[in-house]
């Protein structure tokens, strides 16, 4: 029996190395999205500090690394047995649910998510000792729910207070610097700098210090190390406010220093060590809690119980995490920032939402999202017609972002998503809030607070205009949604788990197992395939910046071309032999060429400004390329859906004369597809009459089709069901050929021009 548990030990320290992984890539979002976004150094730079940060603070862990033993159930009350199926049921459910998080890109609290898994799962033994034993305690006496309680509401108020703090205090800060802040810096930045770095020493001493495994050094007055902070802190915050900001002003004039990457710097550093000093407990809390269960099990005193009569009554106490088990925790997490691609996506999602321009957006629209947008309008007009002239026109000129758009624009892909001045206030007031409810013993989640601050501050500071408020607005509350889902999943599949491995043993183990390894496969191929298509996006972005608008144009005009042949080859010889699974693949194909025209169509503005000043005529023939490409693929969309329809209905197919006149139609729709390719391709447009005549050609083939198979119907040689779909496919071949001819002239006038 006990090699059974030892086996289950190793299994949660294995789940924890893997919930580090997926958690740190979860939670990188609070401390990198600031520095990632401002661009103040490289990316490099901003993991290395990082990277120093989650190191030092991993020997600082604290936080809640009791929760994990007696913070969300009372241990006294389960045995031995029913608390490594807890503990192994929470593990593998977090990191399930938060890798799927990770392969979204969408940022969650791995606090709340560990919080409820264990809640789920103490719930599901809970019930089951319930119906199964006569003297079982009430649900009251096996479950803290104060503990739950508690985090539901910090998850209300933090969202809410962290959103109205962030927009209200980014308002008033870009009300004194504007966005043209540079010189008003050289006498307002040292005061800025004393409060930021001030807040953020304070920060670092009430969340990483404070209840750390240091807090119970004795200082030489024979005070404890924690005691001493507490009662100090009205003096280490004048203090640290003068100090910092006679230190800063004296750097600003011998050195030049810029006062806002110090800021930034720092705030990088002191959030990366608090977030791994706090929620380290997050990850291997429970691992660590099963090792002393399992040490107090096989330990025990007096007559040997079993594993189901050994109450945990040991877990109730404290017990010291050893320093080795910090370090090697922290060495992984540092690992796990410089090399998991997952973080950098959970990253994007938040510097996305919080970026000062416009351009693609990853969310789309949505009826909440509409009517905030119609009732902030309206207020908006309104204090418009109430203010008085001189303070909306003073208002207007503090945040007048011609200037900054030009700097921006000149930099090209360098410009970073919002300035260091954003990127400040976002780590000092993350910061404060956190340091303030850390010392108030009011829970709260990191990511809650700086995903909630940097989305108030962006708001605040205009990043959400007419053209993008509406799919920003829909984006924070589908991430806002995702908390809240976090506690509900993380809940539920805790309890079915728990369940299930409480009924089935080690098979249970094996099958759960077995799910956990099928789904980080699954996740890790829908995120590879995700990262080749940014991939892709980036290398189309350089090839306009290396190669020029004219030449980028012919290369993905042309890419785009070959794609449609392959696509339309596909779908026609699927319809012939009547393979449906075929039909299907390149039906996908076809989807997705049309998912990027459209999104070619979407960019076309980045383009078109990269165009010269005297190029207007030629940006007209480029967007008209760009149209004719989208209803090309709406075309091959309107042909190749109602044939999946059709087939997967098991309707009757096409007769051998209704298959040869669309074979010969499939070779020459591509016989034009290639000529118009090798035309572009070679610039030879000598030969676009040439291709006109062969469109001609198909569209009297086209025609006769059409009275072929109105004979056919009338001699009663067709189904209903394939004439409807043949009518359909050249129709639709013929507008395909139409809108090919056209892509081809508006790219020779656009090269031309």
């Amino acid at each position: 029996m006990n090699y059974y548990y030892l086996l289950i030990i190793i299994l949660l320290f294995s789940l924890a190395i893997s919930d580090l992984v997926v958690g740190v890539a979860n939670d990188a979002v609070n401390f990198l999205s600031s520095a990632i976004g401002s661009k103040y150094g490289s990316y490099n730079v901003i993991l290395s500090i990082a990277a120093i940060g989650v190191l030092i603070g991993a020997t600082f862990s604290s936080g809640m690394m009791e929760v994990a033993r007696n913070g969300i159930f009372h241990p006294q009350y389960f045995s031995f047995s029913e608390i490594m199926i807890i503990f192994l049921a929470v593990m593998l459910t977090d990191i399930i649910m938060l890798d799927l998080f990770n392969t979204f890109g969408l940022p969650t609290s791995t606090t709340v998510s560990i919080v409820f898994d264990l809640l789920g799962a103490a719930l599901a033994i809970s019930v089951i000792k319930i119906y199964t034993q006569v003297d079982a305690h009430t649900i009251a006496e096996y479950i803290n729910t104060s503990k739950a309680l508690a985090i539901i509401s910090a998850i209300l108020l933090s969202v809410v207070v962290a959103f109205i703090a962030g927009a209200l205090v980014q308002y008033f800060v870009r009300l004194i610097f504007s966005f043209d802040y540079v010189k008003k810096l050289n006498y307002l930045g040292s005061i800025f700098g004393g409060i930021a770095i001030t807040s953020i020493t304070y920060f670092m001493l009430i969340k990483g210090v404070k209840d750390s495994i240091y807090a119970d050094f004795i200082m030489p007055d024979g005070e404890m190390l924690k005691n001493w902070i507490t009662t100090q802190s009205n003096y280490i915050l004048l203090y640290s406010m003068l100090s910092w900001t006679v230190f800063i002003q004296i750097l600003r004039w011998i050195f030049k220093i810029d006062i806002l990457k110090i800021i930034v710097l720092a705030g990088t550093f002191a959030l990366a060590m608090a977030f791994a000093g706090n929620d380290l407990v997050n990850f291997i809390g429970v691992p660590l809690a099963g090792f002393e269960s399992f040490k107090e099990f096989i330990h025990q005193i007096g007559t040997p119980l079993n594993d189901h009569q050994f109450m945990m009554v040991g877990l109730s106490g404290k017990v010291a995490t050893p320093i080795y088990l910090l370090v090697i925790s922290g060495i992984i997490m540092v690992m796990t920032l410089w090399l998991s691609k997952k973080a950098r996506s959970v990253v994007k999602t938040s510097v996305d939402l919080a970026r000062q321009d416009e351009g693609e957006e990853k969310f789309g629209s949505s009826p909440i999202a509409r009517a905030i947008i119609k009732q902030t309008v309206g207020a908006s007009e309104f204090f418009d017609k109430v203010l008085p002239k001189k303070f909306t026109k003073f208002i207007s000129k503090q945040f007048d972002q011609k200037n900054y758009k030009k700097e921006m624009k000149a930099l090209g892909n360098d410009a970073p998503a919002f300035d260091m001045l954003r990127a400040s206030v976002n780590l000092i007031l993350s910061a404060i809030l956190i340091s303030y409810a850390t010392s108030n013993k009011l829970p709260l989640s990191t990511t809650y607070v700086t995903f909630m601050v940097a989305m108030g501050t962006s708001l605040s500071d205009r990043a959400w205009g007419r053209e993008s408020a509406v799919f920003r607005i829909t984006g924070v509350l589908t991430v806002i949604l995702g908390w809240f889902f976090t506690a509900i999943i993380a809940m539920t599949s805790a309890f079915i788990i728990a369940t299930f491995l409480y009924f089935t043993g080690i098979f249970g183990i094996i099958v759960m197992f077995a799910i956990l390894l099928l789904v980080v496969f699954r996740t890790n191929k829908i995120h590879n395939k995700k990262e080749e298509e940014i991939e892709s996006s980036n290398v189309k972005e350089e090839n306009v910046v290396n190669l020029g608008v004219v030449e980028s144009c012919k290369i993905e005009i042309s890419s785009s071309l070959a794609e449609f042949d392959k696509a339309l080859k596909g779908v026609f010889n699927s319809m012939f032999v009547e393979d449906t699974k075929q039909l299907k693949r390149f039906n996908k194909k076809v989807f997705e060429i049309n998912k990027e025209a459209k999104k070619l169509k979407k960019n076309m503005h980045k383009t078109v400004s990269k165009m010269r000043e005297d190029s207007v005529e030629s940006g007209h023939y480029y967007i008209q390329v760009l149209d004719f490409l989208r209803e090309m693929a709406h075309s091959l969309e309107y042909i190749s859906v109602p044939a999946v329809e059709h087939f997967d209905n098991k309707h009757k197919g096409f007769s051998t004369e209704q298959i040869q006149e669309l074979r010969n139609l499939k070779i020459n729709l591509s016989s034009l597809i290639n000529m118009v390719n090798e035309i572009i391709s070679n610039s030879a447009y000598n030969r676009v009459e040439e291709a006109i005549l062969l469109s001609e050609n198909i569209a009297a083939q086209i025609s006769n089709m059409r009275k072929l198979q109105i004979r056919r119907i009338k001699n009663d040689e067709a189904s209903t069901k394939a004439s409807i779909l043949f009518f359909s496919i050249i129709h639709e071949a013929k507008n395909f050929t139409f809108h090919t001819i056209n892509l081809l002239k508006s790219h020779r006038d656009f090269i031309l021009k």
